[in-house]
């Protein structure tokens, strides 16, 4: 019998002893092994000022700089096809060849017409001025004769009249010359637009170089007016559109700097707001944005997307903060700082987020230690241990959240506190 109850309490000490060494919690909750300091392993940075921008990403497309869409403003007939879709053309480089000899013949006898009417009215006015400077010089003459006695003011009325009925003629016979010529002008433009980038043999005629990307003639067919005819990508530069909403376009102008990012590449650069357009689109009600691609940017195709990222509202020298840091819970916003290894809650207002940052506009100072990793796990007043490396820190909040989800009975700690929030 005494032989078992030595068995038994010795078996007690050993068990004792066994659980003094596992470790216990202590006051604030943070765990001690005896081997090191006790408290919740965060990590934290300086709170410093910077500057944040707000951030604005839409998507638009690559376009080339130059596109040149080629019309023919009559339907015709081709008889030749000299490229294809997919060629590279050069600038003055026929196309194609059309029927066009009727058209061509209307133009050329409108030209000579305008020519002519233009000459006559010439002509004309020279004849009427060189008139009425005649009579004008009658009239004086016949003044100063007037002044002497040798002229009565009867032949310089009939001087003034005839001089005021010649001023009138001209106005009159200028007028229905003007607006001859204007008639025979505006036939020669009209059939000019039929024929712009056509020569006088009828070939189309690429206006710049690049790729030949729509090729709608061919060989014994017919083209219309209702569509091009070819249309050529400049080779030279692109361009990005875009399409921003009311609320945007009053906050962009010509000569700011946005970051564009082409997946299909994987390429990533700064552009430069070339123009924003004042009118929105019909059917869309969005405002067009143009920007300019930097020279030394290559591998760009007409068609590919764009993510574009607008740098608005700029706010400078402002209080900083990593996003994540950013707790919210019920309505309000708190970060956690570290004051003599313990964690303090602190309430803060916030402004700006972008880039992965948060304007903090009131409760933060420069010079604060701030919480970065290990917030989640923390409530006011809790011991805390300042540690370097992410794993390690990682491990450490793991291991916390492990302990915390226990029972008390389970762990041999103290139940959990209540606090915290879910990250912003």
């Amino acid at each position: 019998m005494n032989m078992k109850r030595l068995l038994a309490a010795a078996l007690s000490a050993a068990l004792l002893l066994a659980l003094t060494a596992c470790g216990s919690t202590d006051a604030d909750g943070g765990q001690t092994d005896g081997s090191g300091p006790s408290g919740v392993a965060v990590q934290v940075e300086e709170v410093l000022d910077g500057t944040i921008f707000a951030e604005n990403t839409v998507s638009g497309k690559i376009e080339p700089e130059d596109q040149a869409t080629i019309m023919v403003a009559v339907n015709a007939k081709c008889t030749k096809v000299y490229a294809e879709a997919g060629d590279i053309v050069q600038a003055g480089q026929a196309l194609c060849t059309l029927d066009l000899g009727s058209t061509l013949s209307s133009y050329n006898a409108a030209n000579i017409s305008y020519q002519s009417s233009v000459q006559g009215y010439q002509d004309q006015s020279a004849v009427f001025e060189m008139q009425i400077a005649l009579l004008e010089k009658t009239v004086q003459d016949l003044k100063e004769l007037f002044a002497i006695g040798a002229a009565s003011q009867m032949e310089i009325d009939q001087a003034e009249l005839q001089l005021q009925t010649a001023v009138a003629t001209r106005n009159s016979t200028l007028s229905q010359l003007e607006a001859g010529m204007q008639s025979a002008k505006s036939n020669v433009e009209q059939l000019a637009t039929v024929l712009e980038n056509v020569d006088s043999q009828g070939n189309v005629i690429a206006p710049s170089s690049g790729t030949l990307v729509t090729m709608n003639a061919v060989e014994n067919g017919f083209v219309s007016s209702a569509a091009p005819v070819a249309i050529i990508d400049g080779v030279d530069q692109m361009k990005v559109t875009v399409s921003v909403s009311e609320a945007l376009v009053p906050k962009l102008a010509a000569g700011g700097k946005a970051d564009v990012t082409v997946s299909a590449i994987e390429q990533s650069f700064e552009a430069t707001i070339r123009a924003v357009e004042k009118a929105a689109n019909m059917q869309t009600k969005l405002y067009n944005v143009t920007l300019a691609v930097p020279s030394d940017v290559s591998g760009l195709l007409a068609g590919m997307f764009a993510d574009v990222t607008f740098h608005t509202d700029v706010s400078e020298n402002t209080v900083v903060a990593p996003t994540e840091a950013v707790i919210s819970s019920g309505g309000s916003q708190y970060v956690f700082i570290v004051e003599n290894n313990t964690a303090k809650q602190i309430q803060v207002s916030t402004g700006l987020t972008g880039n992965g940052v948060t304007e903090i506009t009131s409760g933060l100072e420069p010079g604060m230690q701030l919480v970065t990793v290990g917030q989640a796990y923390l409530t006011d007043g809790m011991a805390v241990r300042i540690v370097s490396g992410q794993e390690e820190a990682d491990a450490d909040t793991e291991a916390g959240a492990d302990t915390e989800a226990a029972s008390p009975e389970d762990s041999g700690g103290a139940a959990p506190q209540d606090g915290g929030g879910e990250a912003a």
